[in-house]
């Protein structure tokens, strides 16, 4: 007969392996079909001078801008500029393009003195 430590010892051997084998083969970093998986597409066909990794990063790192429908701006100044494809670029881009290129609203007045 076997115990119940035995049997709760393999479930649990089995549920981990499980859990692993769904954890390898979902793609959680970015689904297909994703704002954030379409930007690493068009970030691979049209910046070629940015590697896989950097055009993941960046799509990461604008995912702001994903949201907003400013893709396609956004990797087209990234693939125009020169240099390194790196965290700057695409911040300099993401930060020229679509309503937050004027900088945004004017600073509130200061508070009035009682």
């Amino acid at each position: 007969m076997v115990s119940v430590a035995v049997v709760i010892a393999r479930f649990a051997a089995w549920a981990s392996l499980a859990a692993f084998v769904l954890a390898a083969a979902c793609n959680a970093y970015a689904p297909p079909g994703s704002p954030e998986e379409l930007c690493q597409r068009s970030c691979a066909s049209r910046a070629q001078r940015c590697s896989d990794h950097e055009c993941a990063r960046g799509c990461a790192f604008i995912l702001d801008r994903l949201v907003e429908h400013e893709t396609d701006r956004v990797i087209g100044c990234v693939g125009a500029g020169r240099g390194p494809c790196d965290d700057a670029v695409w911040a300099e881009c993401a930060v020229k393009l679509g309503v937050h290129a004027d900088g945004g609203p004017p600073l509130p007045p200061p508070p009035q003195e009682e």
